[in-house]
């Protein structure tokens, strides 16, 4: 007997398709569409949650039902004989997504807390999971049977991780715009790669070993994309104890560099023994020893390190050991490293300020946030969305729609549609908090949004040094040649003095 009909292979795909797809790329609504046909309920070019709907829309509730119905159809069959290659890996497919949506809510009701002695708690749920699995494992099915506590406990991990995932993205990460939708995009694949069956097989276990760096105007949320894909690490589960080996929320350790002197850079982040400095009273654990095998260190202006820390540093990605200060004892440092900036790190390079070799270690995986304008010029209702997001944060409230109507309201009057946001989502929260105070804001350089008005605005006014209009007439310049050795003929300049002038901020506002 044929384990799956010709319709229903084809509905199977589809289902294969979505278990594997990065949920905020567009292919992710083209297999949606494809899997309910008329049914389909149209969610717009941006799949995204809505304001005052649930977690899971009327399409995925549609093909969560046919799904469940298509599986125990071919369960049925699949009891009378074995099957093998491609029929088999369609119905794990069916497998997996199945037992993700029969979990979901309890999934979503894990408590991420720990015990009152730091454990974390009990899943109480396992236990029905794994039976699920088992059953779903239809004895005579061939390798579909075979299946130890080890692959559940993963499997179930593997799920856990995933609806962490798109919580996290979606709780840090605010907007309908395109450029926000391919930041989470983004996000996802620096959480699971681009291909989650590698993922599942292999890479869980090496995630933690790529660092990232996270690059974009100041104020455009790099900690908060941070903090998104650090709560969304992969945590094994123990299927004895039926408890995860760690807290999401409490592996994560930010240092914001640029407000530490050297001595205290080395000191937060590798620790020191009594007596290493003036001061040093005591022994002190460093961040890298810290945050332990599911944690993250997150170093927020990564550019502003000296270069005897870049060499030390250099170390840790290099080995995974490093010393506090000191100390003669080599510690591992287990967990995962992401950095971030606002400054041009190729233009560092060539200044020799920012070494090359620890630049190729720290972007093995990249991240660029957006800014704000461009956000607000793709969707202008992001705006409502954002204002009412920074008040829930500042109030601890869910009740800010009448607050935040009055703000947005505010902003749209007197601010307009095209004031550029200079200071980017700070600015902005900035802003909300000043409203809520003085029912007024005034920004502090209110310039035009577009950046060539900005420079002439700022050139007539003679607010501008030698060094910024070389460096802005060189990007200018290099946007309409888009070649080196072009512009810097243009000039009459070298073209290694072009490359080192260009503002990477600039250029990008200007193509």
């Amino acid at each position: 007997m044929a384990v799956f009909t010709a319709d229903e292979r084809g509905l199977a795909e589809v289902v294969s398709g979505l278990v594997s797809v990065n949920p905020f790329l567009p292919e992710r609504i083209e297999l949606e569409r494809r899997f309910l046909g008329d049914d389909y309920a149209p969610v717009g070019q941006v799949w995204s949650l809505r304001e005052g709907e649930g977690a899971v829309n009327a399409n995925l509730e549609r093909i969560r039902d046919r799904v469940e119905e298509l599986l125990q159809r071919v369960s049925s069959r699949l009891r009378d004989g074995q099957t093998a290659g491609r029929d088999l890996s369609l119905y794990q497919d069916l497998v997996l997504y199945a037992l993700y949506y029969r979990y979901y809510e309890s999934l979503l009701r894990i408590d991420d807390a720990a015990e009152s002695d730091g454990a974390p708690r009990r899943v109480r749920c396992f236990g029905a999971f794994a039976r699920d699995v088992r059953a779903l494992r239809v004895e005579g099915s061939g390798e579909a049977a075979e299946i130890t506590d080890e692959d559940i406990s993963h499997l179930f991990a593997c799920l856990y991780q995933i609806r962490r995932a798109f919580t996290n993205i979606f709780r840090f990460i605010v907007g309908e715009s395109l450029p926000a939708a391919r930041l989470r995009a983004t996000v996802w694949e620096s959480i699971f790669s681009h291909d989650m069956r590698r993922y599942r097989a292999l890479l869980f276990r090496h995630m933690s070993d790529i660092p990232v760096l996270i690059t974009g105007p100041s104020g455009t949320g790099k900690e908060l994309v941070a903090q998104a894909i650090a709560h969304s690490q992969y945590i094994p589960f123990d299927p004895v104890g039926e408890r995860f080996a760690g807290v999401p929320r409490a592996g994560f350790f930010p240092l914001h560099l640029a407000a530490l002197s050297p001595t205290l850079i080395e000191s937060e982040l590798f620790g020191h023994r009594r007596g290493a400095f003036t001061g040093a009273l005591g022994d002190h654990v460093g961040w890298l020893e810290a945050c332990g095998p599911h944690g993250t260190v997150f170093l927020d202006e990564i550019g502003e390190i000296s270069t005897e820390i870049q060499v030390k540093l250099l170390r840790v990605l290099e080995t995974r050991r490093f010393q506090r200060l000191g100390d003669t004892e080599t510690r591992l440092f287990e967990g995962k490293l992401m950095a971030a900036t606002n400054r041009d790190l190729d233009y560092e390079m060539a200044q020799g300020t920012f070494r090359h070799d620890l630049y190729y270690r720290l972007c093995a995986d990249r991240v660029t946030t957006p800014s704000l304008s461009s956000q607000l010029r793709d969707a202008p209702g992001d705006l409502d969305k954002l204002v009412r997001h920074l008040l829930r944060r500042f109030l601890e409230t869910e009740d800010v729609a009448e607050t935040a109507d009055e703000i947005t309201s505010w902003i749209r009057k007197n601010l307009g549609g095209e004031y550029g946001w200079p200071g980017n989502v700070r600015e902005l929260d900035q802003c909300v908090k000043y409203l809520l105070i003085r029912q007024n804001y005034r920004p502090s350089h209110a310039l035009p949004a577009d950046p060539l008005k900005q420079f002439m605005a700022r050139f007539e006014q003679g607010d501008l040094t030698a060094e910024e209009v070389l460096t802005t007439y060189c990007t200018v310049a290099y946007a309409q040649t888009g070649n080196y050795v072009a512009t810097a003929e243009r000039l009459g300049l070298d073209r290694r003095t072009v490359k080192a002038k260009i503002d990477r901020e600039l250029l990008a506002r200007l193509v």
